[in-house]
This record gives C-alpha cells, structure tokens and sequence, in this order.
C-alpha cells in the first residue's frame, strides 16, 4: 500500500498548522495514518505533544579504555554470551558479557532471573551503570539497559528520542515526522501562561519546550522540556479542583454540626472498646470539618481491619443528634448488608430510625421507604446506588458516607452536592493510595490517615504455594484447623471455567473440594451468579457456623465479617491485582484466632512472582500500594474503567510526584488570591475549563 501523502484537501489545507490531520504530512499518507492512530495520534497537535517514553544519551557514551570506578558510564555493544545459574538458597545470578570496540565488560544481575530471557545474543544495547574492575575485566552490577533498533547501532554524538511505538511503525518514521511537523506548526504554538509564572517557575517557552522535548542537544534539555509539558497538565487539573473547591466554599452551605460532651458520651458508650489513637485522630478532624457551614469533602483512608467503620457510625450520629438526616453509601448489597447487620446491632436499643434502601425492594416497600424518607420520618439510610436515585428526595441530609471510594466515580459523589444545601461528605478506602495518586484522583478532598490497628489484631501468615508437594502440605494444615472449628475460604478468579485442564472456576472448584480435599466437610458457594437472596443465606449460614468452607469468587473482597474464618485460599493468586490480594486477605483473622492465607500458583511472569512475594513479605496496606502502583501503574490501582478517573497522558505518578505537589500548591495560591481571574491569565483558566470543566463539573461562573 502506497504511504505517499493526498495534499489536494483543501479543507485541510486552510486548518491551522496544529489542528491539520497527520495523514496529510509528507511521507505519513492513510496507512501510517491509521498506525499513528493506534497511539492516540491523529492531528499535528497529538503529534507534537506525543511524550518520548525515553532518550538515548549517545554524546555520552564511553569505551571500555576509558572506563572509571568513580562514575556512571555508558557502554555500546552486542550482546556476546548470556548465562543464569543458582547461587544458594533460590538465590540466582545472571550475567551476559558485552563486546564493544574497545573489549568486553560484564553485567551481572543477582534474583533476576528473567533478564536470561530479555538478553538475547547479537543484541545491540547501551548499558548504564558505574563500573568495578574484577578478575581482569570491568562489570557492571545491574545496568540500566536501553535496546539499539538498527537506525541508532552506529549513531554518535546525538541524544535520540525514543517513542512508545505500534507495530509496524519504527523510531525513524516517527521522528522523521515529528521534525516535519515541527517545521510547519512550531511558530503556532500560543503559550498561554503569562511571562511573570513563567519565570517564577523556571518553565521555558511551550515553544521551546516542544522542540527541546523532541530534537534535544541533551538529557538535560529533554528533562527540561518534558517538565513543562506535565507542569501544564498538571496545573490545569489542580486549578480545576481549587476553582471546584472555591465554588463550594461560595455557594454551597451544609449544617453546622456541634457534638456536645453529652453526644459525644452517648456514642461512645454503644462501643465496647476504646478507641485507638487513629481513630480519635480522625474524629477530631471530622468533628472539625462538621462544625463549618462550608461542607466538609474528606477522605478516609485506613487499612483493612483498621476501624473504619467506627468513623463512619460517629460522623452518622453525630449528625442525626443535631437533627439531620445520615446516609451511607455501598458499593454491593452485600456489603450495604452488611453494614446494616453491624449498625442495626449497635444501635439495638436507640432510637435511631434506619432502613436498607437497595434495588431488592418491592414497588410498594420501596414507594413506602422513599415517603417516610423525604417526611424526614427516617433518620439513617443505608443502601447501594438506590440512595442517588433521582426519585430519592430528603427531608435534610446533613452527612454522607460513601463506603469504598474506589469503585465509585467523582459523578456519583457528586449527585450528593452541587446545589444550595449540601451535605457533609466522607468518602473512606480500606486500600490504601499512593500520595500522588491522591493528589490527582482525590485532590479536591481533605485526608484523613489511620495507620495504626486496633490492639491484639494479629498478622495473617501469608504463604505461595507454587508446587504440588507444598499444595498437598497445605491441604492437610487446613483440614486439621477445619477440624479444630475454624472455617475456610477457597477464592476463584472466576465463576466458571470453559477449560476442563484450568479448575479455578468457582463451580468446578466446589465440584472437586467436595470430592478430594474438602470430603466430609461442610461447603458453601456463592458468586455473583447467585442471587441475591440465596447469597445472604449462604453467607449467614457460614457466618453461624452452619458451613465449614466457603467457596467464593471476589464477592468477598469486602464487607464480609466472620471472627471465626481464619483460613484463606486464593487458587490462581496471580490472575489478582495486589490491592484486590490485600483486601481478600483482610477478610480473616479478624478474631481471637491466628489467620493463614495460602496463595496458590504456578506463574513463571516475573511480575506476578513479584506481586505474589509482597504480599508474603508485609501485611501493611500503604506498602501493598506502593508495590502495586510500581508493579501495574495508577489506571490498574483506581480502575481504569472507574467513572472519573482522570485521562492523564503526560503525567507518570511515580516520576512526577514533585510536580504534583508543586502545581497542587500553585494552584491553591492562584485561586484563594483571584490571581486566575486577573486579565492575563484569562486564556490559562479558559484552557483549565475546556480540558477539565465537564470531568469536574464545574460551572462557568467558577
């Protein structure tokens, strides 16, 4: 197929330089064009701001005669010979030796023994690393390894872009297209903050900027520019949420909620524990927020197991005390169940009048519950996505709880707010979020950390189980504790199974314990397939000891509560994501008893074998975030189909966190002084409306 280029298109001929299609560039034509599409690109301006993933510092790089132990150097050669063997104890070494002009040098690599697969001999690479003279030869200890294509094995004295790419585009296509499109579209490039912010914050001219990011002189120039590109994402969405932020404060008013030393009392008499120093912490913060006319938005993060939902009781009671209406939100009816289940047990004899409001209604229950709610005859309502229904109205709700944030959007948050009255919002997260992703994806609300666990919650034992001798062993422990009265959970991936060779569906698990390794106990299943009613029974037959072992699909990843279930089985531990792993696991020992949680699998992907050994080697959910945010990045973390989440295409979390924190603290400054509303940064607050205004629903009086 011809890739040579129809320029006869008038129409695209008249278009400013920056909004022209790609395929209408010299050299691109239709089917590069579709190529170019595959990576987001489909208009000058897509090109332009299209982000190296990486540069190569080719005015750099070294021979092996002048080679020093006392910096960094890079290297360039083939790939000459390649061996992995074990060292003591599972430990493994690797190493491949490098030719380069001048003689060989050696890397090595210690427990990473996938590099054997990614070192591939005549392979032409940079390696990165300050060297060690030993045994007569120079070595390298895990070098940063960047892989030449063809175009740069003999390339010198340059720093090379090097581009994410779709196959059947190559680096040299696409820098040859950028330098075009540079030609033709650079001197249109508006940069629209103003000069004084500009030099405050060192940014070089957008100009510059893209042309430094994608024809650097060096590493320097690149680290440069690119900083200007996140810098400008970044400061358009914390200028958002500090606008969204501003608006609230200026017409939205919530009720002033004072607790009393006799409603404080009151409350914490219904818990029979004192209350841990994160707790009180947190209380005191809430209790702060709830006293302001300006409603309070806050986050709550805390470990699996930490309390949580003893914040939750006293922000709801609190405010039914001062006369208000409480609310909290669910994401599944098993866990609004829940909720209710331990609730209704604390407020057994108060005079709190509460109802579950869930899909499971009948018309007439639901036509009954909606009028006693909007009379104000109702003073606690729990329920899933019910409560945001549109026929859902009121009679005052002073306070909402939205229970595990992650699997609701900023658009369902917002049903509760955005008009004159407006609650007091708490959202809360048993899993815990890397600080830069809460300073993007939960910028617009105040945090709350509970770090600490209520006293005598013991560790769970974590264990793999990556062998069948070792599978058999683990067996037999949980038939001996199922013996002694503790109960079990078997965790599936999945309901069911098409593959006869691949036994972790839910049902052919069940099929199979009942018959091998789980004969003569008692066994239940539940997944999503089972209704609703059949699940609670199941679930309440197990939570009264009626059922030994539950076989369970991730149904169970929250809300569920039973002391007794010490033991854990996750079969295909690797098909789970850290946080989900964390969360399952949260699930028992939650009593007087010691927890084992077994995770079977035989993967060889060196990235699930890592994600495995986290959660062997900690229990804390922060750190469980943080390997899992490294391991899989933030749109796996949140969801990447959760409503709200925010289309970042510059940003890399890890990498940027300063920019975050210093565009987060920019835009703070800029709005409480009306520094955005003054004349020259009108174009600025313009662009922060167009990219970001829907996402944040944010009215244009802003």
């Amino acid at each position: 197929m011809s890739n040579s280029p129809t320029n006869n298109d008038p129409e695209q001929n008249e278009s400013p330089p920056l909004e022209r299609l790609v395929r209408y560039l010299p050299g691109v034509g239709q089917h590069r064009a579709n190529l170019f599409e595959n990576l987001g690109i489909e208009t000058v301006r897509d090109l332009l701001w299209y982000v190296p993933r990486d540069v190569l510092d080719l005015s750099q790089v070294s021979s092996v005669n002048e080679l020093t132990d006392d910096r960094i150097h890079t290297i360039r050669g083939t790939i000459v010979d390649v061996d992995s063997r074990a060292i003591s104890r599972g430990r493994t070494i690797t190493a491949a030796v490098l030719r380069s002009d001048e003689g060989l040098i050696k890397g090595v690599w210690f427990n990473q023994p996938w590099m054997l697969r990614q070192l591939n001999n005549d392979q032409w690479v940079l390696w990165s690393a300050k060297p060690k003279f030993r045994d007569n030869r120079w070595e390298m200890s895990s070098p940063r390894l960047q892989w030449l294509d063809a175009d740069e094995e003999n390339a010198r004295g340059e720093v090379l872009t090097k581009y994410g790419l779709t196959e059947g585009l190559k680096q040299n296509t696409v820098r040859s297209v950028i330098k075009t499109a540079l030609e033709i579209a650079i001197d249109e490039i508006i940069d629209e903050l103003p000069e004084r912010f500009r030099v405050h914050y060192k940014l070089p001219l957008l100009g510059d900027a893209i042309k430094m990011l994608h024809q650097p002189e060096s590493v320097e120039q690149f680290l440069e520019a690119r900083r200007r590109l996140v810098f400008d994402e970044q400061l358009d969405f914390q200028l958002g949420l500090a606008i969204r932020r501003r608006v609230r404060k200026t017409t939205e008013i919530a009720p002033a909620i004072t607790v009393s030393p006799k409603v404080d009392a009151r409350i914490r008499r219904l818990f029979e524990f004192e209350l841990i120093a994160g707790q009180e912490q947190a209380i005191a913060e809430i209790k702060e927020d709830m006293q302001q006319t300006r409603p309070m938005h806050r986050l709550l993060q805390a470990d699996v197991g930490a309390g949580k939902t003893v914040i939750a009781i006293y922000a709801i009671l609190a405010t039914i005390a001062a006369g208000s209406q409480a609310v909290l939100m669910a994401p599944t009816e098993l866990l609004a169940r829940q909720h209710w289940d331990t609730i209704d047990q604390i407020l057994l004899h108060s005079r709190v009048k509460r109802c579950l409001l869930t899909g499971n209604l009948t018309a007439s229950e639901r036509k009954e519950t909606l009028r006693q709610i909007a009379n104000g005859e109702i003073d606690l309502i729990i329920g899933t996505q019910a409560v945001i229904q549109k026929d859902v109205h009121y009679h005052q709700l002073g306070m909402v709880v939205i229970d595990e944030q992650h699997k609701f959007g900023v658009v369902q948050r917002a049903r509760f707010t955005g008009t004159r009255k407006a609650p007091h919002v708490l959202v809360m997260t048993a899993t815990p979020i890397p600080r830069s992703l809460c300073l993007t994806q939960y910028g617009d609300l105040d945090l709350s950390v509970m770090s600490d666990m209520p006293p005598g919650r013991r560790t769970v034992v974590t264990s793999r189980v990556m062998t069948p001798k070792v599978e058999q062993k683990a067996w037999s422990f949980i038939r001996e504790k199922l013996q002694t009265g503790r109960q079990a959970y078997i965790i599936c991936p999945y309901v069911d199974s098409d593959n006869p060779d691949d036994p972790a569906g839910a049902v052919q698990t069940f099929a199979q314990l009942s018959e091998t390794e789980l004969r003569g106990f008692r066994l239940g299943l539940v997944h999503g397939k089972v209704d609703r009613e059949k699940q609670h029974n199941i679930m309440s037959r197990f939570h009264d000891r009626q059922l030994d072992a539950l076989v369970a699909t991730t149904v169970l990843e929250v809300g569920v509560d039973v002391p007794n279930a010490t033991l854990m089985v996750i079969l295909d531990a690797h098909q789970f994501g850290l946080s989900q792993l964390h969360q399952l696991r949260g699930r028992i020992g939650r009593g007087q008893f010691q927890g084992y949680c077994f995770l079977f699998s035989d993967t060889q992907n060196e990235t699930s074998i890592e994600r495995l050994a986290a959660m062997e080697r900690t229990a804390s959910g922060f750190e469980i975030a943080e390997a899992d945010f490294e391991l899989r990045g933030p749109g796996n973390v949140l969801g990447t189909k959760q409503s709200g989440t925010m289309p970042f295409r510059l940003t890399n979390f890890k990498r940027d966190e300063k920019i975050l924190t210093e565009t987060r603290r920019a835009a703070q400054r800029m709005v409480d002084a009306g520094t955005i509303d003054q004349p020259d940064f009108a174009a600025l607050k313009n662009r922060v409306f167009e990219r970001f205004g829907e996402q944040l629903d944010l009215p244009r009086t802003g």
